[in-house]
């Protein structure tokens, strides 16, 4: 087929299907964008092979918090003991604010423990049992059968070598999965499964090349920025496409990452934060010295507002399209104009999930200002909240400013190849725009004209003419 005829079939298609894919655009603007997307891809393909980790560097557990070997186990016996007879004591409760002794420490006194009888069922103990005793006032109790993870300790003496560190709950966790995954098959159809694909490769980049490259040693930050990238170009083409649009939600999303970095890197050393807030990190640090606590902070703030900023992108870049869409004459200003209206509802919206979702993760954190004795803005100010702060802040200001980027780039490049589109039309030869739907500068279609009809009926009324009604 010749390109002429390729090109005007992909028109006729597009114009057909308003809600369809996006019309294909000029080969100059796909030159264009292939010019900056190439060496980026590149460049991200590059990344990912020099810093390629190989896996986790080898360690051996400490036996600390979460560095500690774990087995399965199963509660195979719960009995009723006297707390004095297995020299179980209560955990002390403080008295309420009135002065007024806790309310059920009385009953709880009162009540019996619980001695469970744990059997672990994998490692090289598999089979071995030990006891632990629940107190009335622990929250979590254990039944018959239930499956726990059981922590290991092979320096300790035999007898204690073994203690409960968690329930399993694997089986709820699955079943969650898949009623997600299916609801999202359901509603989503073709698109959906592409999504769920996008995010187990996501995951696959995460575990794979992200955590291992930064245990190695490697700096948390261009770590994070290669691997973002892949994880943004992985998903984007693979559920909306390789398209110009998605190009340019590309785009869009790479210049966003990189203020977000900017901005965040500025910040947390004006701030002079370490990201070292939690016992997590320290055990990180205290096992992997040579990991940069620092730029993982700045790690992390990027690939939290990575997935935000896809949305943000993708949903500007069609709303553009769609624009233009209904409009084939508008402008790139008048497409601007028309599109932040739009964007300026998301902001709204994205950036308050953006904050709730980083206030609910650090819910413990906000009970600060509620308890603490000094002002709010001491609290505030604080390395432990300040470090929540400037990821929310920094996020936000990167998903702000991506909407007008955004929006801008492809407002440009729509206008830009429906021009060229256009002017193609009007100077289509004999045949070239029979049944084809292409429209010319004016909008207006030359689908149903004959070959010298459309360009010769405008002629022979001076140029005013229309097209009869038939």
């Amino acid at each position: 087929m010749p390109p002429h005829e390729s090109h005007h079939h992909s028109a006729s298609h597009s114009h057909g299907h308003g809600h369809g894919p996006a019309a294909p655009v000029s080969r100059h603007l796909r030159k264009v964008i292939a010019a900056v997307l190439i060496p980026f891809a590149a460049a991200v393909a590059v990344g990912l092979l020099v810093l390629w980790p190989g896996g986790a560097p080898p360690h051996k557990p400490s036996g600390v918090g979460f560095d500690q070997p774990t087995e399965r186990a199963r509660v195979t016996k719960v009995a009723e003991v006297n707390c004095a007879d297995v020299h179980a004591e209560q955990q002390p409760q403080p008295p309420s604010p009135g002065g007024q002794p806790p309310s059920g420490g009385a009953a709880a006194k009162g009540k019996p423990c619980q001695q469970a009888t744990i059997e672990v069922t994998t490692g090289e103990n598999a089979g071995r049992t030990f006891k632990t005793v629940v107190t009335p006032d622990a929250l979590r109790h254990y039944t018959t059968g239930q499956d726990v993870v059981v922590a290991y300790s092979p320096k300790a003496p035999k007898d204690l070598q073994y203690s409960v560190s968690d329930v399993d709950r694997s089986l709820p966790m699955w079943v969650l999965a898949a009623i997600f995954a299916l609801a999202v098959v359901l509603v989503g159809r073709l698109r959906g499964v592409l999504a769920l694909v996008a995010l187990a490769a996501s995951f696959v980049v995460l575990t794979l090349f992200i955590l291992p490259a930064i245990l190695q040693g490697s700096n948390p930050l261009v770590v994070a920025v290669v691997g973002g990238s892949a994880i943004m170009l992985i998903a984007l083409y693979l559920c909306h496409g390789l398209t110009a649009r998605t190009s340019v939600a590309v785009l869009g999303t790479l210049a966003s990452l990189l203020l977000i970095g900017l901005l965040g890197s500025v910040f947390i050393n004006w701030a002079l934060l370490t990201g070292n807030t939690d016992d997590t990190t320290g055990l990180v640090h205290g096992l992997f010295p040579d990991i940069e606590i620092r730029g993982l902070l700045l790690a992390g703030i990027i690939i939290g507002s990575l997935g935000v900023l896809d949305d943000v992108t993708v949903t500007q870049t069609a709303a553009v399209w769609e624009l233009k869409e209904a409009d084939p004459s508008a402008g790139w200003r008048k497409l601007y104009g028309a599109a932040m209206r739009i964007g300026r509802d998301h902001i709204a919206s994205v950036v308050n999930t953006l904050v709730l979702a980083y206030a609910g993760a650090a819910l413990p954190l906000l009970l600060l200002f509620s308890i603490a004795q000094s002002s709010v803005g001491t609290v505030a100010t604080s390395e432990v909240v300040a470090e929540e702060i400037v990821r929310t802040l920094v996020g936000s200001i990167g998903l702000v400013a991506a909407v007008p980027l955004t929006t801008l780039l492809a407002a440009l490049v729509v206008s830009a190849d429906r021009k060229e589109r256009g002017v193609a039309g009007v100077a289509a030869g004999p045949g070239e725009g029979e049944g084809s739907g292409v429209r010319t500068h004016t909008g207006e279609p030359i689908a149903a004209r004959g070959p010298t009809d459309a360009l010769a009926g405008p002629r022979r009324r001076g140029g005013h003419g229309r097209r009869r009604k038939r």
